[in-house]
């Protein structure tokens, strides 16, 4: 479901379980973004801005916490645990949410009963990344490669159940091919095994793939999305590419609050992070990075959590990925 197309699906979302109608000033402490990304990562660094631009606004220090490791379950568990103030947020992203649920037969944490959507952040769109100097030079380059060689031609990604995995897994299917998935355990690793041919081609974004990119060693030939991106104007769409029609993959990013915050308090950080997002200093931020901010009410990202996991779901039972 595209962000634009959300609305539509608010008929089909109540709200999750009731919080107080009332909430009192906030915040009146430090508030913590618990984090579910590594220090250095793009969303670490992002989230840093943003706790600057907050602070400046809320008058308290908020800062950033991170808690990588364990599937997001580590940072998750740490705000699962916490008040239920609003004062704990849990940063992270579309998979470890809208997908784990599906990929493990057992979860620590229940979303919609453990957690209380607060504000989408950003999303970031995915490309076809290949080696800069492989014959891969379009999608239908790949797709006529994939078709001449079942079980050869190769896609990696950062680990079982990824969004890549998922994504790569769709794009056999819609074309009709079989391809070899190859899980890693990290970004570096995949995408230096691009560059160096020993993986076909991997599903990466702006951040993930730029240092590749500049070097000259990883080659973008497409977007996965409905429309070219406005930071990378001369990269085609997969369609354009002779790719595909349908294939679509992006992730997104965005905060939880432990379930039972109160209403007026998951509001008030909703329209703050929107307010933020305007700020020119986190856009220049963003826009560098290839992250695209998202302007989605409390309403909104619930319609987004429930869609895309039941999206996921259909693709995690499709590729037959579990969790190891």
């Amino acid at each position: 479901m595209s962000f634009k197309s959300l609305a539509g699906a608010l008929a089909l979302a109540s709200m999750w379980a009731a919080a107080p109608a009332h909430a009192q000033d906030f915040p009146t402490r430090t508030v913590r973004i618990i984090s579910a990304f590594p220090a250095g990562s793009g969303p670490d660094a992002a989230a840093r801005v943003l706790a600057h631009t907050l602070a400046l606004s809320w008058g308290q220090q908020v800062i950033v916490a991170p808690r990588p490791g364990g599937s997001g379950f580590i940072a998750a568990g740490a705000v699962k645990n916490s008040a239920p103030d609003g004062h704990d947020l849990l940063i992270t992203d579309d998979g470890q949410i809208t997908i784990n649920p599906s990929l493990y037969k057992k979860m620590p944490f229940d979303v919609e009963r453990d957690f209380d959507a607060a504000a989408v952040f950003f999303r970031t769109p995915s490309f076809i990344a290949v080696a800069a100097n492989g014959p891969i030079t379009t999608a239908k380059d790949l797709t006529a490669l994939a078709s001449a060689n079942p079980d050869t031609v190769s896609f990696g990604s950062p680990r079982i159940g990824s969004p890549s995995h998922l994504g790569g897994a769709l794009y056999a299917m819609l074309t009709n091919t079989k391809m070899l998935h190859v899980p890693f355990t990290e970004t570096t690793q995949l995408f230096t095994a691009v560059a160096s041919g020993d993986v076909t081609w991997g599903l990466g974004t702006v951040a993930t793939t730029g240092a590749l990119v500049r070097s000259g060693k990883v080659r973008l030939i497409a977007v996965a999305a409905e429309k070219r991106v406005a930071d990378q104007p001369d990269i085609p769409t997969v369609v354009e590419s002779g790719g595909p029609a349908g294939f679509e993959v992006a992730a997104w990013v965005g905060f939880l609050a432990r379930q039972g915050t109160p209403k007026g308090t998951l509001d008030k950080i909703n329209r703050d992070i929107q307010r933020a997002l305007r700020e020119p200093e986190l856009q220049v931020f963003l826009g560098k990075v290839g992250y695209e901010p998202v302007y989605a009410s409390r309403d909104e990202f619930i319609a987004l959590i429930r869609s895309d996991t039941k999206k996921n779901a259909e693709r995690v039972a499709r590729a037959g990925a579990k969790a190891e």
